[in-house]
């Protein structure tokens, strides 16, 4: 199956053209055998890159344009591409040729990359961590269609670019419609820019996908889908949305005739592995739905054994055809196949219920101490009423909070887990670090210790 179903459409919202010639082979003239890296702005030029390579099969590695010079260099240093394309400093990096938006490989790269690669997405946007997870063409299209089928798009859908295209859910919706043969808008400003809105009814955009801090924001612009008649389809990942918040837009979805989606998924997994159906999001609140179709969830416990038990807390596992290949550090990794089998351990919390669907219960690692007791710093920023990310201190809790009486916060905090005050410090904050695929900033704030 090809990524590029012929009936897709991109429409791209600063000009209004509809663009279905996606394919451009001319693009990779000249440039020698090996991975290429696509710094990936949002805009109609980079999808056509990214299809371009996808379907002639050139592993492509998708970065955020952002990514800082000294980190770009980095990774070319280790990951030997055979080019780099979009937005590119003036000075070509060493061995490298400059031309038009493109710096490419004076020689060929010494390690071919394996045959199943197609897709290489960095696990911390522009952090600089040094592993990217190896997705193979398999994996992608698999994942496509299980997403297809479990939203029931088809070629009549409309969705709009809210996310970047190197975060791996925003290359997610992307690769769906294009899949589906529906139509996709590139808008390059987000939900706080001027043109988005007026894109979203001029093409009467059907579905927005969106991760949390986007529907802090869809509160704060008081958000009604009733006002975009076409809008009728919300989907949610990329992290916890508050309980409220779930109800409150499936309510809101729902009085407009609309459906909310919440789903849970991994850049590992390529990268959604659940989605709850939205006619059962009130009787499974706080699910993120069973796994996608073609998948399985398991959960391990302590003692090393699986079930798929009800109400038994352990470590999600996930198999399926959409699992990586593995990750890669340097570019003898990308010679790589298959380190994984389709088995994903996620490093998450959580437990399922008798019909299958998943609970998350937090992050394995995500654990503090306080006077020798072990906490989960998920359900520390679950118990408080105001939106927290939790990280560990030397002997204690700091929480960084939206709140303007932090002590009686602490005080509260403290109350409810029966542990002294003193093992929480609360801190009073506007805004939150996030990284590029707007997830908290954990990094940020353990600095900030």
């Amino acid at each position: 199956m090809r990524l590029l179903n012929p009936a897709a459409r991109i429409i791209d919202a600063a000009t209004g053209a509809v663009v279905t010639d996606l394919v451009r082979p001319e693009l990779f003239d000249g440039v020698p055998r090996g991975v290429v890296f696509l710094r990936m702005p949002t805009t109609v030029d980079s999808v056509a890159a990214y299809v371009t390579a996808f379907e002639l099969g050139r592993p492509v590695a998708l970065l955020d344009p952002g990514l800082a010079d000294e980190t770009l260099l980095e990774f070319i240093d280790r990951f030997e591409p055979a080019a780099v394309l979009g937005p590119v400093p003036d000075e070509p990096a060493k061995g490298y040729t400059a031309l038009d938006q493109a710096w490419v490989r004076e020689t060929a790269p010494d390690t071919a990359p394996h045959p199943d690669l197609a897709v290489l997405l960095a696990t911390s946007g522009s952090t600089g961590d040094p592993k990217l997870v190896r997705l193979s063409r398999r994996a992608l299209l698999a994942n496509a269609e299980s997403i297809v089928e479990a939203l029931g798009i088809t070629g009549a859908d409309v969705a709009i670019s809210a996310l970047p295209f190197y975060y791996s859910y925003g290359m997610s919706v992307l690769n769906t419609h294009l899949v589906a043969g529906a139509a996709l808008v590139v808008e390059a400003d987000g939900l706080l820019g001027r043109g988005f809105w007026p894109a979203v009814d001029r093409h009467r955009v059907s579905s927005m996908a969106l991760v949390p801090s986007q529907y802090d924001m869809l509160v704060r612009l008081r958000f009604d889908p009733a006002a975009h008649p076409a809008l009728r389809t919300l989907t949610q990942a990329g992290g916890r949305l508050r309980p409220e918040l779930v109800r409150e837009f499936h309510d809101r979805m729902a009085a407009a005739g609309g459906r909310l989606f919440v789903m849970y998924g991994q850049t590992e997994a390529a990268p959604r592995l659940t989605t709850l159906p939205a006619h059962r999001l009130g009787e499974k609140p706080g699910s993120v739905g069973p796994a996608v179709p073609g998948g399985r969830l398991s959960i391990r416990l302590e003692d090393g054994t699986e079930t798929t038990e009800p109400d038994l807390v352990g470590e999600v596992l996930y198999r399926g055809p959409n699992v990586m290949l593995g990750y890669a550090e340097t570019a003898a990794d990308l010679a790589r196949g298959d380190d994984h089998g389709g088995l994903l351990v996620t490093g998450d919390l959580g437990h399922l219920d008798a019909d299958g669907y998943l609970y998350l219960d937090g992050r394995l690692k995500r654990f503090g101490k306080v006077f020798g007791v072990r906490l989960n710093l998920d359900d520390i920023e679950r118990l408080l009423p105001v939106p927290a990310a939790a990280v560990s201190g030397e002997d204690r809790v700091i929480v960084f909070a939206k709140c303007t009486n932090p002590i009686e916060v602490g005080h509260k905090l403290a109350e409810h887990l029966r542990l002294h005050w003193s093992g929480f410090e609360v801190r009073p904050v506007e805004s939150f670090p996030l990284l590029p695929n707007s997830k908290i900033d954990y990094r940020a704030l353990e600095a900030m210790r």
